[in-house]
């Protein structure tokens, strides 16, 4: 591709701007397209309004290399995201002709009804983008990727067609967790991220198990560099005698905060 290998996430709908529904897309795009070499330098959430997601698609289809919108090309007539890409590109928007054909193909006859066949209302001349579990295309329309907003719809869509995007080298990841907190390894991090400056070092603070902690995160093209940098902040550490922590996978999440004052 011409353009670097970055990428903008927009997560169309009403629902997620209200609290309603919390997203759960984001987050796994970024890190497949991570796995991909494509890094993701925006996201967005904006309104089911035509003209803000004209103007969101607009202007991050001109900025990185790829776009991928979730929600909004169900079966409802808050569902827009279909037409509002045709107005943001100056093309026809209609029936595709492939993507009936399947919906036809998946429903039993007495089942087939406008709301449904309205999924294959889309701009002209989109690649579809298969759904493997429900059927109802998302598409492509240049270097915009249109996708559902249901997270087991999307991860399936979005593991079929990352393999086919042209990526950079992919992106490292290490990461450290110790029980201390962030405001005591701040100055730590900040001189190692001196020593590494191509990599992005970053600080996330916890409190799980009744203890405050920090994890600190490494991420980089250069793999090599990652791993030093990742050895730095251990040997850090070490040296402060700040203890590690270890989280299985299923407990490594954030308990309730107790009450008093936080220091970070």
């Amino acid at each position: 591709m011409s353009r670097p290998a970055t990428a903008a996430v927009i997560v169309i709908g009403n629902e997620i701007l209200s609290g309603r529904t919390k997203d759960a897309n984001l987050s796994y795009i970024a890190a497949k397209l991570g796995e991909a070499g494509i890094r993701v330098m925006e996201a967005r959430v904006v309104p089911d309004v035509e003209a803000a997601i004209v103007e969101a698609v607009n202007t991050c289809r001109g900025r990185y290399g790829y776009v991928f919108t979730t929600g909004g090309i169900g079966p409802t007539h808050d569902d827009i995201t279909a037409r509002c890409i045709a107005a943001a590109f100056g093309v026809p928007f209609g029936r595709n002709e492939e993507a009936e054909r399947r919906l036809r193909g998946y429903y039993d006859p007495d089942q087939v009804n406008e709301a449904r066949l309205s999924m294959a209302d889309m701009p002209l001349g989109v690649e579809l983008i298969d759904n493997p579990v429900s059927i109802a295309p998302g598409f492509r329309l240049e270097n915009v990727y249109v996708l559902p907003g249901v997270p087991k719809i999307l991860q399936a869509m979005v593991d079929g067609l990352v393999g086919s995007l042209e990526g950079g080298t992919p992106i490292a990841s290490r990461a450290l967790t110790v029980y201390a907190p962030e405001g005591e390894m701040a100055a730590m991090l900040a001189g190692v991220q001196a020593r590494f400056p191509t990599l992005d070092l970053g600080s996330y603070p916890f409190f799980r198990q009744g203890r405050f902690g920090t994890t600190l995160v490494c991420r980089g093209a250069d793999t090599l560099a990652v791993a030093q940098a990742h050895a730095a902040l251990v040997e850090e550490a070490t040296r402060m005698g700040v203890e590690s922590a270890v989280f299985d996978a299923a407990t490594a999440r954030d308990d309730a905060l107790p009450p008093g004052p936080i220091r970070p």
